[in-house]
């Protein structure tokens, strides 16, 4: 799992959200982008981290961030999620799980002493010409907005 240091060019994507309807990284063209990998919607975790997102992002917009969250749930699950939880930003779907080896957010986990391979969760603040500002992998859920707000005050 090749990890993304600050610096990189983040690697584009081209992934269907919790509508359908397909989001690229080009999209943020402009903003910068808290984009998160999470391991699976509506788990204790992953809701945690969505919601401090969600909390968050009157300032996060304020400052030009925008907020996505990748997993490999489907459009359908992800809808629900979002809907559940009022999140305010895109949820996208990644089953095959190509976007998150970009990134290097897919690997070797264990639970319970077995081994499996998932989501690795992981953040990434992207400047305005999608460039890697700061990369967390193995981050907690709840360190994720207070990782980018400290990232940014360092820049």
């Amino acid at each position: 799992m090749a990890q993304l240091q600050s610096g990189a060019a983040a690697p584009a994507f081209s992934l269907p959200d919790q509508d359908g309807k397909t989001v690229n990284l080009s999209d943020f063209s402009g903003k910068k982008l808290l984009l998160y990998f999470y391991p699976k919607a509506d788990t204790p975790g992953c809701t945690t981290q969505a919601c401090s997102i969600r909390d968050a992002m009157p300032d996060l917009s304020g400052l030009g961030i925008a907020a996505v969250g990748i997993s490999p749930d489907e459009p359908g699950r992800l809808r629900k999620f979002r809907d559940k939880y009022d999140l305010n930003f895109h949820l996208l779907s990644d089953p095959d799980h190509g976007t998150a080896d970009a990134y290097g957010t897919w690997g070797k986990k264990s639970m319970y002493g077995k081994e499996y391979e998932g989501i690795i969760r992981s953040s990434f603040l992207l400047d305005e010409q999608g460039r890697v500002i700061r990369a967390w992998y193995k981050v907690s859920p709840k360190d994720t907005v207070p990782f980018a707000r400290e990232a940014l005050e360092a820049k």
